[in-house]
């Protein structure tokens, strides 16, 4: 059931609320620290990056450090992220590149971002909202695919790119970075994907699932 525009405005405004910051949770002081965070969170928990990166980031300061690092040396920092032989090796070859082919700089188009070694849309998206603040990006990552479709925002899709051009066609292009941030500390908070808290959801009165539910006599 395609939901209602009022539906939409009050559901970005209870997460405005809720999470007034709708800040990305990875910890980064430089542009490409934030893309490189984003790659190691893949598979793992914006927590675990963040206790990573310093240690990553003071042995290899620089751009220039991390694109003449040696790839195993980088893989000892990042090991506990999961995956880290491949994550290391885009890390390097994509600073590498940034210095090649940008002069250094994270480029601010998603053509030229995804051609970046291990960066893909999710990736592309976070760094042109959060970095560029360019309105209408989605970042469908598993928070913000999971939540949208069982608020109904979604046809219930799991496919990214399909959930990102949905919610494209609703959200409020100066609204959309902030609101799937927002979904992302909505999900770690109250709607946890093996036990959403839904009595404690003050997203209720807007949620499918939970309309669902009730009928049910859930």
């Amino acid at each position: 059931m395609k939901k209602k525009k009022a539906d939409v405005a009050a559901i970005i405004e209870e997460l405005k609320a809720l999470y007034p910051d709708g800040i990305c949770s990875l910890d980064y002081r430089k542009d490409y620290e934030l893309l490189f965070s984003v790659r190691l969170a893949a598979q793992c928990t914006d927590e675990r990056v963040n206790k990573v990166t310093p240690a990553l980031y003071a042995r290899f300061p620089t751009l220039e450090s991390l694109a003449n690092a040696e790839i195993a040396e980088v893989e000892q920092y990042i090991h506990s992220t999961g995956f880290f032989r491949a994550k290391a090796k885009d890390i390097v070859l994509a600073s590498q590149m940034l210095l090649r082919e940008y002069g250094g700089k994270v480029p601010n188009t998603m053509e030229d971002l995804l051609k970046l070694p291990g960066v893909g849309r999710k990736t592309a998206n976070l760094i042109l909202g959060d970095v560029y603040h360019t309105p209408g990006v989605v970042v469908a990552d598993t928070h913000c695919i999971r939540i949208s479709g069982l608020l109904g925002l979604t046809d219930g899709s799991k496919d990214p790119a399909k959930v990102e051009m949905q919610l494209r066609k609703i959200l409020p292009p100066e609204e959309s970075n902030d609101f799937c941030h927002r979904l992302v500390l909505h999900g770690r908070a109250v709607c946890i994907a093996r036990r959403p808290q839904c009595q404690q959801c003050t997203l209720r009165p807007w949620c499918d699932f939970f309309s669902k539910q009730q009928g049910k006599g859930a």
